[in-house]
């Protein structure tokens, strides 16, 4: 007397995890190809963005004690 192997919930719960990380793997892949870049103009590529405003200066002063 041969048994049927049935599937049982530990074998669906490694497949299901399985294809969740094939998934998690697939879509950044997939997302690669597109172009991500920003929408920006040539001048706003160039301009500084970076500048010490009130709170930073308090931030850094603070962070020195």
């Amino acid at each position: 007397m041969e048994e049927e192997a049935k599937p049982g919930r530990r074998d669906f719960l490694k497949a299901a995890g399985l294809a969740g990380v094939g998934a998690a793997v697939a879509i950044p892949v997939t997302l690669i190809g597109e172009d991500a870049s920003a929408a920006e103009s040539a001048a706003d590529q160039i301009k500084a963005r970076y500048t010490e405003s009130p709170h930073v200066k308090r931030f850094y002063f603070l962070n020195r004690l």
